[in-house]
């Protein structure tokens, strides 16, 4: 599809959001948004799939009868060879990993949309459930469970909630049909969909939603070499994890820059109910087999996803590379059980006022001694003192902290705040810490700032090359930072200041004599006409 093609598939699903959403939040009406536009994937990618396996068995519908304009292909087949429907399933499982069932089929749904049927409701609901429960090798429980369409947003009675989805879905389908042929387009329209909510939920959206152009720096640091950046890409990551991961933009924007075959698994953790189910959406809409990446619901900073729990030190689990935005400054309650945890133990406890060093210190516990981690966070971490300057600095003295990234304020939807990229790596080359200032480098726009390609480009090519720049980048060695107290505020290593011109003596006598002049024959002008009017003239 191309750029303009898929910039019409975009807009056009936001109007129809934007026209049909009624009295329903733009949150509210983001799940069932989002939810038709995976079942629309699920559906096209499986139908194609089957048209493949069957060949010339595959049903050519839409002949002259009326009655079979509308059938579906493979609810025909399925009704002419019962008998063949389990061996053709379990194909399918093998070759997309799941199954959808006829009835439960977009075109099937978007045809019962149409008519105005009475059971459309019950099917979709009991098509999400079987999506949930049987579609998949492993089950997908709950993927749907933010759907509610017994919802009285929808309507009062069965009949006014049946009828209002039949015209969402039949608005869906009519602004799809000219785009039918093209599957990819639909995850980059999914894409392009949650950051149009984000945009409109203010401080909701960083529950869900890291900008495009910060993921975009995040995930080419991480696939850079770790050891020797400027030698380019790595030809494979066997892992990726986001501990904090949203709806999974910023794991599928490494998965894109690594390419299908680059990356061998991903991992993924969220704590909100609505964004985990966002991101396991993505990841199938975007072609991840459910084989090929683990997201889990729950709580980073209490670990309670057994797989992190490994206590034994050679089967502990470590990935390749680590990527998050964690909620910045976030009020957590560290136990004293927490203070011997093997994450915290040798740097000591984030305060409860603010976790990004327990997010930090989560994340660089599980990754692999040549990998590299990524991480946004506030600025404050860079200066705040108490048992955050006692992390940072055992962080600093044991070669940790590799690159810091000052990026412009009000990048993100849900804050203003300026916030930093750290990257950070267990085994690094150089002994110094490279300092970026890129807060004067941006474009401003209505709502929020944005780093254009040319910001982005210089930004990851001063990291990969080491590069040093005047009032831009800088290299400090160890000596210096230590001088300050291990206080990394980008403030202190790089002016910003620009520097006052010279004043040539001898330029400025010749501009204030030419002035003189100008002044002198101003006034006998003016004195001129004074003495015309017969008035006293200037001195």
């Amino acid at each position: 599809m191309t750029d303009s093609n898929q910039k019409q598939l975009n807009q056009t699903l936001w109007s129809i959001a934007d026209q049909l959403r009624g009295a329903m939040d733009a949150d509210d009406f983001r799940d069932y948004m989002l939810s038709f536009l995976f079942l629309r994937y699920l559906s096209d990618n499986y139908e194609a799939a089957a048209k493949k396996e069957l060949g010339s068995d595959y049903p050519k519908v839409g002949g002259a009868e009326e009655g079979n304009k509308r059938r579906v292909p493979l609810a025909v087949w399925y009704a002419n060879n019962p008998d063949d429907i389990p061996a053709f399933e379990k194909q399918m499982r093998r070759k997309v990993h799941y199954v959808v069932q006829p009835l439960h089929l977009w075109s099937s749904i978007a045809n019962m949309a149409r008519t105005q049927n009475d059971e459309m409701l019950n099917t979709l609901q009991a098509g999400f459930k079987y999506i949930e429960t049987e579609s998949f090798e492993s089950t997908f429980q709950g993927l749907f469970s933010e759907i509610d369409l017994s919802s009285p947003k929808l309507g009062r009675t069965y009949a006014d909630r049946n009828g209002k989805l039949c015209t969402i879905i039949q608005k869906i389908a009519e602004g799809l049909a000219e785009f039918s042929t093209n599957i990819d387009a639909l995850g980059d329209a999914y894409e392009y969909l949650i950051g149009q909510f984000a945009a409109g939920s203010g401080k909701k959206a960083g529950e869900f939603y890291t900008p495009q152009q910060i993921s975009d720096i995040l995930s080419t640091i991480v696939t850079l070499d770790s050891q020797e950046p400027k030698t380019g890409v790595k030809q494979r990551l066997e892992s990726v994890m986001d501990f904090a991961c949203g709806s999974g933009s910023l794991l599928l924007n490494v998965r894109k820059r690594m390419g299908p075959h680059g990356i061998g698994r991903i991992y993924g953790q969220e704590k909100n109910i609505t964004t985990y189910n966002l991101a396991r959406m993505n990841m199938l809409l975007h072609g991840v087999k459910d084989t090929e990446f683990e997201i889990f619901h729950g709580d980073t900073l209490t670990n309670d996803w057994d797989i992190l729990r490994e206590l034994n030190p050679a089967k502990k689990p470590a990935f390749d590379a680590i990527v998050a935005n964690p909620p910045f400054s976030y009020r957590w309650e560290p136990t004293d059980a927490q203070a011997d945890d093997v994450r915290f133990k040798n740097h000591g406890l984030a305060p409860k006022s603010a976790a990004d060093f327990a997010f930090l210190l989560h994340g660089f516990h599980f990754l692999k001694d040549e990998g590299v981690m990524a991480i946004v966070l506030p600025h404050g971490v860079l200066f705040r003192g108490g048992a955050e300057e006692r992390i940072r600095t055992k962080l600093l003295k044991d070669g940790h902290i590799d690159t810091v990234i000052g990026l412009p304020a009000n990048l993100f939807y849900s804050t203003g705040i300026p916030v930093c990229i750290l990257v950070l790596k267990k085994c690094k080359k150089p002994d110094d810490v490279l300092f970026i200032n890129a807060a004067e480098h941006f474009v401003k726009g209505k709502r929020q700032n944005q780093l254009t390609e040319a910001h982005i480009a210089k930004i990851i090519e001063t990291y990969q090359f080491r590069k040093e720049a005047p009032r831009y980048a800088r290299r400090v060695g160890m000596e210096e930072i230590e001088k300050n107290e291990y206080n990394l505020n980008i403030s202190r290593y790089i002016s910003t200041a620009v520097g006052e011109a010279e004043i040539s003596l001898k330029a400025t006598h010749g501009e204030l004599a030419e002035i003189e002049k100008a002044i002198a024959a101003a006034k006998h002008e003016h004195n001129g006409f004074l003495k015309e009017l017969g008035l006293s003239q200037l001195p």
